[in-house]
């Protein structure tokens, strides 16, 4: 038989076996793809489930200051799920201490890579590059080896710093570097009139260069969305000090974060970059996890729009000024149902002076504690006093990623729910405070949530016949 003929033998080979293959799933009919992955989304371990819903965002009382920055407007929002208490010192801390240990064993690593580091695949043999830090290993921070010493050396403070001459860890240096993609970049497009197309930048950030499908010809790159971030995560301890001139408030400043006694108290000195910056840590963290089980990757964490954490703070109420329902700060019995600043400054009257444990008082109709008081909270909006009037109504959020270099003004974000410091009105779930991205305060903490993507159904919507299997 010549080549030819073997050419076309193979060749019409081939199309009966794509032929008979394509018989056999769903006899030629639309079925979809039937070997995706099963997905569940459970209650992430702390919070706890929000539904969707709409209702009237914006003042339900009276605008005291006469600020006209929260004027009512009909919002709908999606379903998610909120964490019940703030982050906690503890929680925070285990962040602190994973981006310690990881940067100790990226040195060791120089020193010792087959303990440290796991340089390729034990399974395909494929090299990692970069390698993955071994986890497994154990760090011995008081090790007897001169090499394991010298090569931690450089994460503590250097020797006249030292207070006794103890060695500490230098917190300037507790750096944690992540990744994330602006979309809102990708998504933006500039259309000209003149030349009937899309304006290409010359500029190193491509606000202009429209969404992947429009993007013009040559900039096919996507890398170009993806944003590199570098945060000193250490909270900022003064906070305490340097908030409240004329206040003898170094036993917080001292003690406040790494103490024991306040494992359970909410973090402050968390500027709303560090606190973005841990979102993206807990997602990574729940992901690693779930890719070594083999299950399909988690919704990310986030800070709350400020639309959805009214609407997690109104737990249900459409028109009540406070978190509990009413329109007082007191129940039945004359208790206080929040921390914050009652009367004209009788801080212990509801039983702390300054922050108390979370999950003090009670929780509102949806399981969310201390949504007012306690402690302020960072959204991921940013702020500007007539967001209600520009804003869509569905899901609506104002944001705005502001470089170092921008004047102050863009660096303003919204805070929610009051504090211990504030008087009774800024506790109400409607009340629009700010705070600027880079500023940490002893007052202002914050939660985190996940986006309700809804759980798969095993069973076809449509004729489940003999077709479909």
């Amino acid at each position: 038989m010549t080549g030819v003929n073997m050419k076309k033998l193979f060749f019409y080979l081939l199309i009966a076996v794509v032929a008979t293959s394509c018989s056999n799933s769903g006899n030629g009919e639309l079925i979809g793809v039937q070997d995706r992955p099963a997905f569940y989304q459970a209650a992430p371990y702390g919070m706890v489930f929000i539904p969707l819903g709409s209702f009237t965002m914006g003042s339900s009382d009276q605008d005291v200051p006469y600020a006209h920055v929260h004027e009512p407007k009909t919002v709908s929002t999606q379903s998610f799920y909120m964490d019940e208490t703030e982050i906690t010192n503890n929680e925070y801390r285990q962040f602190v201490n994973w981006v310690r240990d990881s940067i100790a064993r990226g040195y060791l690593g120089q020193i010792n890579e087959d303990e440290f580091l796991i340089t390729e695949d034990e399974q395909t043999g494929e090299l990692f590059d970069p390698p993955f830090l071994n986890w497994e290993k154990e760090i011995e921070w008081r090790s007897e080896d001169e090499e394991v010493r010298d090569a931690l050396e450089v994460m503590y403070l250097p020797t006249h710093e030292r207070f006794y001459r103890k060695k500490q860890i230098d917190s300037r240096k507790l750096i944690y570097q992540y990744y994330w993609i602006d979309l809102h970049a990708a998504a933006k497009k500039e259309y000209s009139r003149d030349t009937r197309g899309y304006v290409v930048s010359d500029g190193d950030y491509p606000s202009d260069r429209g969404g992947f499908a429009n993007r013009p010809e040559g900039y096919d790159d996507r890398s170009i969305y993806i944003r590199t971030e570098n945060i000193n995560i250490y909270p900022d301890t003064l906070c305490w000090i340097h908030d409240f001139t004329y206040s003898y408030n170094d036993p917080m400043a001292k003690n406040y974060f790494w103490h024991p006694t306040y494992d359970n108290y909410p973090v402050v000195g968390v500027n709303w970059k560090q606190a973005k910056a841990f979102s993206y840590w807990r997602t990574d963290l729940m992901n690693r996890w779930l890719q070594q089980k083999g299950e399909v990757t988690v919704n990310e964490f986030r800070l709350p729009t400020e639309v959805e954490w009214e609407w997690g703070a109104r737990g249900g109420w459409e028109m009540n000024p406070y978190p509990w329902g009413g329109p007082y700060l007191r129940n039945d019995k004359g208790c206080f149902l929040a921390n914050f600043k009652p009367g004209r400054g009788n801080y212990v009257a509801d039983g702390g002076i300054q922050t108390v444990i979370v999950a003090h008082y009670p929780a509102n109709d949806w399981g969310l504690y201390d949504m007012s008081g306690n402690v302020s909270e960072w959204t991921l909006s940013a702020y500007d006093e007539s967001s209600f009037n520009f804003s869509w109504d569905m899901n609506p959020n104002y944001e705005y990623n502001a470089s170092e270099d921008e004047a102050p003004q863009m660096k303003k974000k919204v805070v929610r729910g009051g504090s211990w410091k504030d008087i009774g009105y800024f506790l109400q779930v409607t009340a629009r405070q700010y705070e600027y991205q880079d500023t940490a305060k002893a007052y202002v903490g914050f939660r985190c949530m996940q986006t309700y993507l809804g759980r798969m159904e095993n069973d076809n919507p449509k004729n489940s016949s003999e077709i479909y299997k």
